[in-house]
């Protein structure tokens, strides 16, 4: 098994109203800019393989949303999907100060696909792999992640959790995210332990972890024109969809639902992944991020010459 590169380094940045994210950033030989956006329970780290994979045609910046990883917790408490939306939006004009190659997994696809709709000048592409967009049937994971969420019985579940190993909430994770559990590399697995320890002896850890839950939660309940598959139909950039017919946690018809929702989109299927395909299957995704990549750049080349 090949050894895994290090993690990319990384600092916190200073956004409006007093807050902090962290980001970690991967130097790029192209002239593109990417920016990427994790899942409930994870963070920037996750999508370090894939970082490395595009350096040679884009810098990559992954945040670690507020209250995860080690980004500290809100000013204002507020983890709903709006409010890491506003932290994304913020950190992309402080880091890039023009439009990126937006990448969003889970929680962070539904993040993405609100920031494409809402603030188009940042977005000139979009990957969404595996997105947390809503779904009336939801599958065993999202439905316990509901029932989870509920106020005190949320705070109960926790505690629970925490009382046990961190080894063993790890590899249920794990198991639950991943097609096959077995090909994580012992040192990432280490790695994550080693967080998830530290994760705990945050005091907002827990509620960081609750609250976002709750922001999902929401947002498939939401209705009117701020539906998350509303704004998907509104979404002008170039759109890639990712999706392991193995996720256990967003069900593979969603993506066909994506692909009939997102007015550009180009849909991918892959065979062997579950439900963080970065991870689980990095040089696909960047084969086909690397397309769109290079299609979006045609397509903006050919706009400037007709401007001219």
């Amino acid at each position: 098994m090949k050894e895994p590169i290090p993690h990319w380094p990384g600092q916190l940045i200073d956004l409006p109203e007093k807050q902090q994210v962290y980001v970690r950033s991967a130097p790029g030989s192209g002239t593109e800019t990417a920016f990427f956006v994790h899942g409930l329970a994870g963070s920037a780290t996750n999508w370090t393989d894939l970082m490395d994979l595009l350096k040679g045609v884009a810098a990559g910046h992954a945040i670690d949303l507020p209250g995860a990883g080690f980004s500290p917790a809100p000013p204002d408490g507020d983890y709903s999907v709006v409010a890491h939306t506003r932290a994304v939006a913020a950190s992309i004009e402080r880091i890039a100060g023009g439009p990126v190659h937006l990448f969003g997994n889970s929680l962070g696809g539904a993040v993405s696909v609100r920031v494409a709709a809402t603030r188009p000048d940042l977005v000139r592409s979009l990957t969404l792999i595996s997105p947390a967009l809503p779904d009336l049937f939801p599958r065993y994971g999202p439905a316990r992640v509901a029932i989870s969420a509920l106020p005190v019985i949320g705070e109960w579940t926790f505690a629970r959790l925490c009382a046990l190993p961190p080894e063993r909430r790890l590899k249920a994770t794990l198991e639950l995210c991943y097609a096959d559990a077995t090909g994580v590399h012992p040192e990432r697995f280490r790695e994550a332990v080693e967080e998830l320890r530290r994760r705990d002896g945050l005091p907002y850890g827990g509620t960081a972890m609750l609250c976002s839950a709750r922001g999902i939660v929401a947002e498939y309940f939401r209705r009117g024109e701020e539906n998350l598959w509303r704004l998907a139909a509104k979404v002008a950039a170039p759109t890639l969809v990712i999706h392991g017919r193995h996720d256990r946690l967003v069900h593979p018809r969603m993506a066909a639902r994506a692909a009939r929702t997102f007015p550009r989109v180009r849909l991918v299927l892959l065979p062997s992944a579950g439900h963080v395909a970065q991870m689980e299957d990095p040089e696909t995704v960047a084969r086909e991020a690397l397309r769109l990549i290079g299609e979006s750049a045609v397509r903006t080349a050919s706009r400037g010459r007709r401007g001219r």
